[in-house]
């Protein structure tokens, strides 16, 4: 079964994609952004506040699908500057400690120019029943 998931207090997706999907035991999260929860507005600022922000929306998404970020088994991370790689980590070993799950990161153009950080993941959680 496949359940698109749509979570409240969440930013609203900027086209059409949903936010996040389970299938089966697997919960994939869409590529999130520096935007702010509340105001449904981008958040910029340095590399780290980014980050935090946008790994705060991923965890949201996967508590929305019943998961956990110790639930991650693949993260991808596109970075607009490649030398934000160290400052990016810092904040990122804040979100998974110990529980380090595969990684990709690159460095890419965003449609949005201001954008520093984007995030999406894969996670292994069993669905309930």
């Amino acid at each position: 079964m496949i359940e698109r998931i749509f979570p409240p207090g969440t930013p609203a997706p900027r086209g059409p994609y949903s936010p996040a999907i389970r299938a089966g035991d697997l919960v994939f999260v869409s590529g999130q952004g520096p935007i702010d929860p509340v105001s449904d507005q981008f958040s910029y600022g340095d590399i780290q506040h980014e980050t935090r922000v946008t790994l705060n929306n991923v965890k949201r998404i996967l508590e929305a699908a019943g998961a956990s970020l110790s639930d991650v088994v693949k993260v991808n991370v596109y970075l607009r500057h490649g030398d934000h790689f160290g400052a990016m980590n810092e904040v990122y070993r804040e979100f998974f400690g110990d529980q380090r799950p595969t990684r990709t990161t690159v460095a890419v153009a965003f449609a949005d120019p201001k954008m520093l950080v984007e995030i999406d993941c894969i996670a292994y959680k069993p669905a309930a029943g």
